[in-house]
């Protein structure tokens, strides 16, 4: 199973997920997270030790979503496919108050115990750094990709010039994530 972790702000039902659900089919599933970190991070682990009993899970985290398939990984020593990760959330995500959903735009409130939260659930050392294949673009608007880079030192890695936080051209990595995934 085909694990999807949206990033912040954003939902089970956006345009990646929607691509990750088309390639993988019945063998996928993007849920739409509580923006609240450790709810979000208790659901994830529920859906991980569920399905683990049957089969495999694969993950795929993009920003957000990167920082929680991380914690996910290293827990339950499962592949990961991190797309423009957040691997400092705590320092990233410090602006608080009434924020948008991206996807449906209603509103919630971000405050400072989530960051708090944030930081105290934040995986110091990569075990296995193998077990990731990082998607990075160096024009990411919100995160520095190099602070990825330095802290998945060890993983694969593919890294374009240019793009954007949203990772322009996802779809076209969806057959070396796959790849990477059955290797």
């Amino acid at each position: 199973m085909v694990l999807y972790i949206h990033g912040f702000a954003s939902s089970g039902r956006g345009e990646k997920a929607r691509m990750v659900r088309n390639h993988f089919g019945k063998k996928s599933l993007a849920p739409t997270l509580s923006h609240i970190p450790d709810l979000a991070l208790d659901t994830l682990s529920q859906i991980v030790e569920r399905i683990l009993i049957h089969e495999p899970v694969y993950l795929i985290g993009s920003s957000l979503g990167g920082f929680y398939a991380i914690e996910l990984a290293e827990l339950y020593d499962l592949k990961a496919v991190l797309v423009n990760p957040a691997t400092e959330p705590h320092k990233t995500l410090t602006q608080t108050g009434m924020v948008p959903n991206f996807y449906d735009l209603s509103r919630f409130e971000w405050s400072p115990s989530h960051i708090e939260t944030l930081k105290r659930i934040r995986i110091e050392t990569i075990g296995k750094p193998e077990k990731y294949l990082v998607l990075l673009q160096t024009g990411d608007d919100v995160l520095d990709y190099r602070v990825a880079k330095e802290r998945l030192k060890g993983a694969k890695m593919i890294i374009e010039e240019g793009g954007s936080h949203v990772f322009e051209g996802f779809e076209n990595h969806l057959e070396t994530i796959e790849n990477f995934f059955e290797s």
